[in-house]
């Protein structure tokens, strides 16, 4: 019987897949070395007897099941092959299952391509290291190969070679393979229809994902949750809740992924009334809902929340605590993300790249440069993010020669930027006034990088030329834009001209501005001022007349802030909501009555 004629030939059409099974058999061929030092590490760490009649296939796979570092792991190989248990399936199905702990994939496969008959738990054993350890790639060239030896494939294989195809988003083999689930006789298999689920989510296939749950004869509370998830990712809350609704047994995920979906479309409240209702939450729970009020920018209740999880004594782990440090970052809270990092240090948190990042981060917005880069310096692993987190907080507090010498560091480290680190220098370069620079690093964004320009890298260079005075080359800018250009871009525009004084410029930008954002007053307001100082009262007139004609008001007021006892308070214009704004306000009358009787004495009115 031909297993895999058909995936084979599908297989094949995709270059990235293939792979050279001469040079993984060449690959760390050491292991075939049974050499007197290895055998001696073998006895020395005890992992068997050194009488040879004593050693048993139990006894070492008791050994690999401990196995604790790599060179033990390579010891016990050399005990395998030494003894022949390399031949044996189970031995080899359990050393396969130590280098997947280890991310080994290459001892895993050397170790299969020396068997002369392996079964099908060894291959399942491969292809789940595969999947796990990031190389999904390998895993469905292992199915293929598995099919071509007439070896039949399990449900265990089905599941791991579908989280293959949906880690590289193969949907024709996915779906070729789904044919061989209907071949194998597993289509009502439980857990291979769970996976096939988020096979579907993740190829953007939501109606087959649904398709297959409705299909389902038998649902665990896994495939209920899972369909829910795939539902509230792809924003679909009301058939998601709806499917909530019906479940006969609920469980951490689904409360979690409906929560989650809510926080997706900005839906604060729903996610907090079902959290309310939550019986038990989990870590997950809290986390999920900390992040849903980061997402929406509501960072007070974001650490209330995280301080009434710790009060009750769930412990945070490093995605808790990267979310609490970003909203201290944007409310400012210094004395707070203080606290927070020595929670971290007293805890001992390990100090990954994402805590790193958020705390570098943290630093830089609430103006503390130098603890900034105390902490990138400590990092003992340094990504992307923490790089940008590093030189967008040097931007912005006006080191631009620093910014830019950080970033030449960070490439030669073998750190490819992204978009976004090209974000943070060439706003480096605008608040310096580094035209040539700036210029430089947008050309070199293009053509060393390959970084296609967004929006905010066209925004960047537009109020970079504009601060510059450059209004002219801003105009072009916006002409050869790939895109069409939005409120960002004729705002920097508009500011531009407000600096050098330019009304003809001015009047083109707000005539663009007043389409895309006719509710925003900012820009009416911005004209009116540079028409004022130009002393031409009759357009000041007319622009106020037409803004109350079309009813533009200032709706969202400015606001402001301050930490008191790690304690946000935030002020509004005219804002009744805080707790004690009876006696602000009764403070503020007699500071305005003092004021109007000793104008020009203040060292009266605070009584000095």
């Amino acid at each position: 019987m031909n297993f895999g004629c058909k995936l084979s030939d599908l297989i094949a059409t995709s270059h990235h897949l293939r792979h050279d099974f001469k040079l993984i058999y060449l690959f760390s061929c050491h292991f075939t070395t049974t050499t007197a030092a290895a055998a001696v590490e073998v006895q020395s760490q005890g992992i068997v007897p050194s009488h040879k009649g004593a050693i048993t296939n139990e006894n070492i796979v008791h050994h690999l099941k401990f196995c604790s570092n790599l060179t033990r792991l390579e010891s016990i190989y050399t005990c395998i092959v030494k003894n022949s248990y390399n031949h044996d399936c189970f031995v080899i199905n359990q050393f396969v299952s130590a280098c997947s702990a280890f991310y080994k994939t290459d001892y895993a496969i050397r170790a299969l391509t020396q068997m002369d008959d392996p079964n099908v738990f060894v291959y399942n054993a491969v292809i789940r290291a595969c999947v796990c350890c990031s190389s999904p790639s390998q895993a469905i060239e292992f199915y293929r190969k598995m099919l071509s030896d007439q070896v039949a494939p399990t449900s265990y294989t089905f599941s791991s070679v579908i989280k293959g195809c949906a880690l590289v988003a193969q949907s024709r083999i996915g779906e070729a393979i789904n044919a061989h689930i209907w071949k194998f006789g597993f289509k009502s298999h439980l857990y291979v229809q769970t996976t096939l689920i988020d096979f579907y989510s993740s190829v953007g296939k939501i109606f087959d994902s649904r398709r297959v749950f409705d299909e389902m004869m038998e649902r665990d509370v896994f495939a209920w949750s899972s369909m829910i998830s795939v539902l509230a990712r792809a924003g679909d809350l009301v058939s998601a809740r709806k499917l909530f609704d019906q479940m006969p047994e609920r469980n951490f995920a689904s409360w979690n992924s409906l929560i989650d979906g809510y926080a997706r479309i900005k839906d604060v409240e729903s996610a907090e009334v079902l959290f309310s209702k939550m019986p038990e939450k989990d870590l997950i729970s809290w986390t999920t809902m900390i992040n849903c009020y980061s997402q929406n920018k509501r960072y007070q209740e974001a650490l209330a929340t995280f301080n009434e999880m710790t009060a009750r004594g769930i412990v945070p782990d490093e995605v808790t605590m990267a979310t609490v440090i970003s909203a201290c970052a944007h409310l400012g809270a210094l004395d707070i993300g203080k606290k927070i990092h020595v929670y971290i240090k007293n805890n001992r948190f390990n100090l990954d790249v994402y805590i790193g990042s958020s705390l570098i981060d943290m630093y830089a917005k609430c103006g503390s440069l130098d603890q900034s880069l105390v902490v990138f310096y400590k990092l003992p692993e340094k990504n992307l993010f923490c790089w940008n987190a590093l030189i967008e907080g040097l931007a912005v507090h006006g080191y631009a020669n620093e910014a830019l010498n950080m970033f030449d560091h960070m490439v030669k480290d073998g750190i490819k930027p992204n978009g976004v680190s090209f974000i943070s220098v060439l706003s480096a370069c605008t608040h310096a006034g580094m035209v040539k620079e700036g210029k430089s690093c947008f050309l070199s964004m293009i053509h060393d990088f390959h970084i296609h320009p967004e929006i905010e890298h066209y925004g960047c260079m537009v109020d970079l030329l504009c601060k510059a005075g450059l209004l002219e080359d801003a105009l072009q800018v916006i002409k050869e834009m790939r895109m069409e250009p939005n409120a960002v871009i004729w705002g920097a525009l508009l500011g531009g001209c407000k600096l050098q004084k330019n009304l003809e410029i001015a009047m083109m930008a707000v005539n663009k501005l007043t389409i895309l954002e006719p509710d925003n007053s900012g820009y009416y307001t911005l004209l009116v001022n540079m028409f004022a100082e130009a002393n031409r009262w009759s357009e000041v007139a007319s622009i106020r007349a037409t803004m109350k004609d079309l009813r533009v008001e200032k709706k969202s007021p400015g606001s402001s802030w301050i930490e008191i006892n790690a304690k946000i308070h935030r002020f509004s214009a005219s804002d009744k909501y805080h707790e004690s704004c009876e006696e602000i306000y009764f403070l503020l009358d007699k500071l305005f009555d003092k004021l109007v009787l000793t104008p020009c004495a203040p060292e009266l009115l605070f009584g000095f």
